[in-house]
């Protein structure tokens, strides 16, 4: 349902003339051409047959513009470009282009749309008949490499008739601004998630306890020592008796997703998901996590919000629920850039801390620079666990850990190796003291980051940690 309300709107327009004739001979036709060359053979023995070549060449040559003064004009082709689903990382998008034909003669087209390579890595020629006044369509299939937003170009046509003596060109201003979204997943891979999320709710359910929370239980008689301010005024004018409000802890919680957007997130992952290869940044395997992760969450009943933050806040998102908050916090993480700088954590934990003053859950997903010095991220998580339940999620890089586990054969390979093996201690070090501090903290490699976090966020919804 969110995929096909993201999916770019159908474009169409009439054919322009692409140059200032917009008319050129076929393959047919120049082949034609070439065999009056045969002519020649009897004119070595009579010099007159070789003039038959001239009345050939000029009979294919009328045949030719007759054949192109037939063909209708760019302004009788219309063009469309209309889009199957949302554009999204990991997955493949059918477009359909359309062509509607208002002359009197059979076309046979032949078309390119001008697509980035962000959304297509080759250019391909597509064909199609188009008979007169009944709309023609083709499809094929794009899948995209990078998020944001792209421009999509015009389409050309070049087209001629049955005979196929000439052929027109045309181009179609079919130019749109389409959005790239994170890698979106469906109802029936997250079925397990759902399934698990709905057993904790009925755990919820039946073990309700009072508390000092703000969600209404029920109403019950006033006793000494009750705050006034809950009083029922309503109740206690209808029983005659004074009448006090019972709340119980909420259900529903703040969700917050951090997503650091610094150099570090720039490093591109190759991944093998589904049977497929592809790779993508960090930022791109976070962005995807955060898409389902606020789907689960929204789906049990908590309140999602986002902070995307490098040198500045790139996007800020305040808790909400439903669909359409859903389909506001995708449009953001499409919009999300990695950046060249080293990303202000403390910056971004001064935000979160103004904006989030209550206790909520916040998964903050980023790595760890490998400096002697303190990373900065970390005292930006000490003062976030002060008040709130922390998710720390760093994102490894596989290409360091195969070097740490390989066997040197060389003095080369063995630095190598020792030195990869000293980034990954001192790794686990900083992740062990922060979780001596109360985090709770992952290092995951980029493709298992999706299923591990939902895991985890079912985890301390079942704990009641929030």
């Amino acid at each position: 349902m969110i995929a096909s309300s993201l999916r770019p709107q159908p474009v169409s327009a009439p054919c322009q003339r692409q140059r200032r004739w917009g008319f050129a001979l076929t393959r047919r036709s120049i082949a034609l051409l070439l065999a009056g060359f045969l002519w020649l053979i009897p004119g070595f023995w009579n010099e007159s047959v070789s003039y038959a070549m001239l009345a050939w060449d000029a009979l294919v040559l009328l045949a030719a513009f007759l054949d192109g003064r037939r063909l209708p004009a760019p302004s009788q082709l219309t063009a469309a470009r209309s889009w199957s689903n949302a554009p999204a990382l990991d997955s493949e998008t059918e477009i359909e282009l359309t062509i509607e034909n208002q002359g009197r003669v059979i076309v046979y087209c032949e078309l390119e749309d001008d697509l980035p390579p962000a959304l297509a890595a080759e250019t391909t020629s597509l064909r199609l008949t188009a008979f007169p006044r009944v709309p023609a369509a083709v499809r094929y299939r794009v899948q995209p490499q990078e998020r944001g937003d792209r421009r999509a170009g015009w389409l050309y046509v070049r087209y001629r008739s049955p005979l196929g003596l000439a052929e027109r060109w045309a181009k179609a201003p079919l130019s749109q601004t389409v959005r790239v979204y994170p890698a979106l997943r469906t109802s029936e891979e997250q079925q397990i998630f759902l399934a698990r999320s709905r057993q904790i709710d009925l755990q919820l359910r039946r073990a309700q306890q009072r508390g000092l929370g703000r969600d209404f239980e029920s109403l019950r008689e006033y006793r000494p020592g009750d705050d006034l301010r809950d009083i029922c005024w309503t109740a206690t004018a209808r029983r005659g008796s004074p009448i006090t409000r019972q709340y119980q802890t909420e259900r529903s919680q703040p969700v917050w997703i951090v997503l650091d957007c610094g150099r570090l997130m720039r490093s591109r992952v190759a991944s093998h998901l589904n049977g497929q290869s592809a790779v993508h940044s960090k930022l791109d395997h976070a962005c995807t996590t955060a898409v389902a992760l606020a789907q689960l969450a929204l789906y049990s009943g908590d309140r999602v919000g986002l902070l995307a933050y490098g040198q500045h806040i790139q996007q800020r998102l305040l808790p909400g629920r439903g669909a359409a908050h859903l389909r506001q916090l995708i449009e953001a993480l499409a919009q999300v850039r990695a950046e060249a700088a080293e990303a202000d954590h403390l910056r971004a934990t001064a935000m979160l801390n103004r904006l989030q003053p209550r206790r909520s859950l916040i998964l903050w997903i980023t790595d760890l620079a490998e400096s002697a010095m303190r990373p900065e991220v970390m005292d930006g998580a000490a003062q976030l666990l002060r008040r709130h339940v922390l998710l720390f999620v760093a994102m490894a890089q596989p290409e360091v850990e195969a070097i740490a586990q390989a066997r040197p054969r060389s003095v080369e390979q063995m630095f190598r190796a020792t030195a990869a093996q000293e980034m990954a201690g001192r790794r686990e070090l900083l992740l062990a003291r922060m979780h001596e501090q109360g985090a709770l903290t992952l290092d995951l490699h980029p493709e298992a980051l999706t299923s591990t976090v939902l895991n985890q966020y079912l985890t301390v919804k079942e704990r009641a940690m929030v």
